[in-house]
């Protein structure tokens, strides 16, 4: 599957702003369902790549700045919230997480605690698959999405998160004014 298709089903699924995650979700896999499962198996191995291309130490670093803390599993959500932002969103929080600062949910989310996780996104492919097969979706080579975590740099140090992502720091560890 191209880069293209796979993101397209993402687009078609924030089409008319749904009101969340869960949303695109749902879009999504009702899209796929209607398709061959050899493309719905494409369409899951792609966001493999999605994900093994977003998992950088530094995004890590950020969804533990905004989300108060995430392991593995709160990672990979929080970059499923990401992919639900579409292709732009992705490619620019990969590039430098720090432009999340930018994002006004996120801002506000240094006030409010707000969490931002969307594991439903993960498994588009194997709803989708169910839905249209009855079965699973097959087994196949998975690429690594994530950094191994006892190679990850402290995120607990402050002065390294200020150094790497300076605005995000500013938001979530500076005492409000």
């Amino acid at each position: 599957m191209r880069t293209d298709d796979f993101w397209a089903v993402i687009d078609r699924a924030t089409a008319d702003r749904p009101a969340s995650p869960a949303e695109v979700a749902e879009r999504a896999v009702a899209d796929l369902a209607t398709r061959d499962p050899e493309e719905i198996v494409a369409w899951g191995r792609h966001l493999d790549k999605v994900m093994a291309a977003s998992g950088t130490e530094d995004l890590w670093a950020a969804a533990y700045l905004i989300n108060g803390g995430v392991d593995e599993a709160g990672f990979d959500a929080f970059r499923g919230w990401l992919i639900a932002h579409g292709r732009k969103a992705v490619a620019a929080a990969v590039q430098k997480p720090d432009v999340l600062a930018n994002v006004v949910v996120i801002k506000e989310a240094a006030d409010t605690g707000a969490v931002f996780a969307a594991e439903e996104v993960l498994d588009i492919a194997a709803r989708a698959y169910e839905q249209a097969t009855g079965g699973p979706l097959p087994a196949g080579e998975r690429p690594r999405t994530r950094p191994e975590v006892a190679d990850l740099w402290d995120f607990d140090n402050e002065d390294e998160m200020h150094r790497r992502l300076p605005r995000l720091s500013a938001l979530f560890l500076e005492p409000p004014d």
